[in-house]
């Protein structure tokens, strides 16, 4: 069970990054609901809201599993109060900064309507800390960090969000697309010759 709980926490912790990188990525290449191209607004905040209410489960199942896992020397408190763990607390502790921030995004989204957008958009921007964070996080403490697969998605990550980035600092980023006239017709005229 121990084996099983440690392979979880590795490979729930993979995915969260993906997962992450998607959401983060798509934050900075969109904005206001902005499209991408070929893909209309709805379908780039739909795939956004998904992908980040998918990382929230992967992070969670992380975390979970890793707290169980007597591998990872993990307690309750490790886990929300940054850089107290046992074992490699500046690793563990920048998790904790990510998971903390996750929280904050997910609780702030949630109250959304009570708290307002001003507030929420200006928490939400802790999403663009979040994501280099919870790299660091898995490049050191990640046990396959060195290997080729991991490095493969990692720089895949970095590639994909550097991609972004340069898009959002484009010339053809800030080009506003002109709103498509709307044709005037004529009202009908009933009776009137």
């Amino acid at each position: 069970m121990t084996d099983a709980l440690w392979y979880l926490g590795r490979g729930t912790g993979v995915v969260s990054l993906v997962v992450l990188t998607l959401v983060v990525a798509l934050g900075i290449a969109t904005r206001s609901g902005r499209p991408l191209p070929s893909l209309p607004r709805f379908a780039v905040t739909a795939v956004h809201r998904s992908a980040s209410l998918l990382a929230v489960v992967f992070v969670a199942v992380h975390v979970l599993s890793l707290l169980f896992d007597p591998y990872a020397q993990l307690d309750l408190l490790s886990l929300v109060v940054p850089f107290t763990a046992g074992a490699q607390p500046f690793w563990y502790g920048l998790g904790a900064v990510a998971l903390d921030l996750i929280l904050a995004l997910v609780g702030t989204s949630l109250l959304r309507r009570h708290i307002g957008p001003r507030v929420w958009r200006g928490i939400h921007w802790t999403a663009y800390a979040c994501w280099p964070i919870a790299l660091a996080h898995s490049l050191g403490s990640g046990s396959d960090t060195g290997t080729g697969w991991m490095l493969t998605i990692t720089g895949t990550c970095v590639a994909a969000v550097l991609a972004a980035v340069g898009w959002r600092l484009s010339a053809r980023f800030a080009e506003v697309p002109a709103p498509h006239p709307v044709p005037v017709v004529p009202a009908p005229t009933i009776g009137v010759r």
